[in-house]
């Protein structure tokens, strides 16, 4: 929750008009290195969603995370309503290993009832474009990839890009900001 990357993105995102809230899953919390096991994740997914429904009520509200918060949500959303929620954002989702390609833990999107917005460096390691492309393409209107070129899992870019990470965190802010789930006309 404190990681710079997440920080850095929550203070964009409020630039952005969009505010957030972050929490930690229980095994991050107590400091431990493995995860918990996916019933306590969602579980604390719908935590979140349910204390951030209660604390701004007005607002929209989108779902997500980076890397394993967002693949828990989706998870969660896949199994039952995320109450008032009314899409997910992903914010490097983890599709596979690091050099162990594969879709697997993606076929669980197919069950999610919300619009995904999926942002993505085409250097993350975790993700093959070449296999997420099609998993959103089979997910239809439900799904928008946006791609960060030369970016990583983490979002840093190559320096021969010509931009610099903290643009990149912008870029990314400003399109969950103006990014309108299909199906609403208003924000």
């Amino acid at each position: 929750m404190h990681h710079p990357f997440l920080e850095t993105l929550a203070r964009e995102l409020a630039e952005a008009g969009v505010a957030t809230l972050r929490y930690q899953f229980p095994y991050m919390e107590q400091g431990r290195r493995v995860p918990d096991r996916p019933e306590m994740l969602t579980a604390t997914v719908r935590t979140a969603v349910r204390a951030a429904a209660e604390a701004a009520p007005e607002l929209l509200l989108l779902a997500g995370g980076k890397s394993l918060g967002g693949r828990m949500t989706s998870l969660a959303a896949s199994q039952e309503l995320l109450e008032k929620v009314q899409g997910l954002v992903f914010f490097g989702f983890p599709l596979h290993p690091p050099k162990r390609p594969g879709t697997k833990r993606a076929e669980h999107l197919t069950r999610v009832n919300v619009p995904m917005l999926f942002l993505q460096g085409t250097r993350d390691a975790l993700a093959s474009l070449e296999l997420l492309r099609p998993i959103c393409t089979k997910l239809g209107s439900r799904a928008e990839l946006h791609v960060i070129e030369t970016a990583d899992h983490s979002f840093h870019i190559l320096k021969s890009s010509g931009r610099t990470d903290l643009e990149v965190l912008r870029e990314l802010a400003q399109k969950v900001a103006c990014w309108k789930p299909r199906g609403l006309t208003a924000r």
